[in-house]
């Protein structure tokens, strides 16, 4: 392998997936209105993951072009549940959440910006959590009768039921249990159906979560996925806006949990019947609307059916999330780093137990990911030293054969065997050291821990960029972006330290990567700064070891 390209080809990584996210990702905005139509079934699917395949005893919900608008009822209350963690308004006209705050969470980072809230749609028919037995349709909303006004929880009380009920013109009787747990973000909720008359009766249950953009702000959304996701068929969905652009998007099989998400926050429905086969994702104007599927029943004359769900409206905190189990954890997924991803977390939050503080625990992290791999990484920055000082006698090898390139790659090879040196020595430590960065970065990313967590100084969110205000607007940053630059001018001194085998047009060109990662790393979070900036300086560390030792 020719070392120089090899180093290129790392460094052209780098920026094609780091330039990727900055330049292309954006967050999930207004989603166009959805078309009356469905995706066509797949029957030669075996492979059990989630597909677009329909089972015939379930149709998909039927998404309306334009949003239904639902006169409010005057009659109907809402319900007020206070617990240590949040704070929630249920409406009794079709029994949907009118409002959801994570009492422990706010906005921004002003504390000014108000709670954290959940839902962001007023329309009765749009609330989350709304239970119907035609299918999602949601053609009528029945008003519900609760047994009290209010709920309030504390460490004294720590659970309480909310139950309401529902006649339906057709006659069927709805009981809806709610069950809040003072510790714990999840809801248990019960559907008990009663057919009241003589005759059988068809329905076809289904739960309904709408959902537009989380009201928080933060400048990691705009890298990270924000929009629907369902855990089915024990695979990860994360369901892009392309996707149902045009048409309902289905998956079919066993559902495990169908939610809307972003990277710090999850609205979360969770089917415990057993029957749930379908989740249909579609666009209702400026709304994303998930309907889970229990499929289609008949109730014999008298017959009483209960659906039971759990629903989760809150952080997606690793930690949390395995505490409530239902595999909601799955949800916090780093992709294809996953699986060195959080080791880093769980290593973050093990420093911060003892330390109270995320920035020194990043330092740390970082501290130990180099030191493992210090010795490597000796090796390959001796081997490109080596490498510079045979640059000459590799010149003349390039002349004398550049008529004939097999011979001047033999010579080439016989040279570094006689000076005992690895063409691919100082590219191997990077290339082995590449996921572990992509790793760290998509936990800086997306970690909730980081949301709004301070360092020190001026730098007092380390999920936010890095900005130090001077008492005047700098207009596009509207600060100095002080650590950032830093990194820049440790990136420019290490690689300056660094020797390199590069041509001078390959020189002049690496020059600029220091300016060039300074512009990409400008609205990236601090905590992922503070990352780069802490392992350069181990990296100049380290060179000015060895260039002491040759010294010597």
């Amino acid at each position: 392998m020719d070392l120089k390209r090899a180093f290129v080809a790392i460094i052209l990584s780098f920026l094609i997936l780091i330039g990727y996210q900055y330049f292309f990702v954006h967050p999930a905005g207004r989603q166009p209105v959805v078309r009356q139509q469905s995706e066509q079934v797949d029957k030669s699917n075996t492979t059990g993951k989630p597909t677009l395949e329909q089972k015939p005893s379930v149709q998909p919900a039927a998404p309306s072009t334009s949003v239904q608008v639902v006169q409010p009822d005057p009659a109907a209350r809402d319900i007020t549940v206070e617990t240590p963690r949040y704070s929630a308004v249920i409406n009794e006209q079709g029994g949907g959440f009118k409002s959801f705050v994570l009492k422990q969470y706010s906005i921004k980072k002003d504390k000014n910006s108000g709670l954290m809230q959940m839902v962001g749609t007023e329309n009765p028919v749009n609330l989350p959590v709304i239970f119907t037995l035609d299918n999602g349709a949601a053609a009528s909303l029945p008003v519900y009768h609760a047994d009290r006004k209010s709920i309030s929880l504390s460490d004294q009380k720590k659970s309480a039921r909310l139950v309401m009920t529902a006649t339906l013109p057709q006659g069927i009787r709805i009981t809806r249990t709610l069950t809040f747990d003072a510790a714990s973000y999840l809801i248990g909720i019960s559907y008990q159906v009663q057919n009241t008359t003589d005759g059988p009766l068809q329905v076809s249950p289904a739960l309904a979560l709408t959902n537009v953009p989380f009201a928080h702000t933060s400048s990691s959304s705009r890298y990270m996925f924000r929009g629907p996701a369902a855990y089915v068929n024990t695979k990860l969905a994360e369901v892009k806006a392309k996707k149902f652009k045009d048409s309902p998007y289905v998956l079919t099989g066993a559902v495990t949990w169908a939610a809307y998400e972003d990277n710090y926050f999850i609205s979360a429905l969770i089917p415990l019947s057993g029957t749930a086969g379908m989740v249909t994702i579609s666009d209702s104007g400026q709304q994303v609307r998930t309907v889970v599927t229990e499929g289609r029943t008949t109730l014999a004359p008298r017959e009483t059916r209960e659906f039971k769900y759990n629903m989760y409206f809150g952080p997606k905190k690793l930690s949390i999330l395995k505490k409530e189990d239902h595999n909601l954890a799955k949800a916090v997924n780093f992709g294809w780093f996953d699986v060195i991803a959080k080791p880093m977390l769980w290593l973050l939050n093990f420093f911060y137990r003892y330390i109270g503080n995320y920035g020194i625990a990043i330092i740390l992290v970082t501290i130990l990911i180099k030191g493992a791999f210090w010795p490597i990484t000796q090796k390959g920055l001796k081997s490109m030293k080596n490498m510079q000082k045979l640059q000459p006698k590799v010149a003349k090898l390039k002349v004398k054969f550049k008529d004939d390139p097999t011979k001047m790659n033999q010579e080439m090879m016989a040279l570094y065997k006689t000076y005992k040196v690895n063409p691919v020595g100082g590219c191997l430590p990077m290339v082995i050291q590449i996921p572990f960065f992509f790793a760290l970065y998509r936990v800086l990313m997306a970690a909730i821990e980081l949301r709004h967590a301070p360092f020190m100084l001026w730098i007092n969110d380390l999920s936010a960029p890095d900005r130090l205000m001077i008492g005047f607007d700098i207009p596009v940053l509207h600060g100095i972006p002080v650590l950032t630059l830093l990194m820049g001018a440790s990136m420019y001194l290490q690689q300056k330290m660094t020797p390199t085998t590069a041509d001078p047009t390959q020189a002049r060109i690496m020059q600029f990567l220091p300016l060039i990662f300074t512009f990409m790393f400008v609205n990236f979070a601090s905590g992922l700064v503070l990352y780069w900036f802490v392992n350069n300086l181990l990296s100049i560390l380290q060179q000015q070891l060895i260039n002491r030792q040759k010294r010597a």
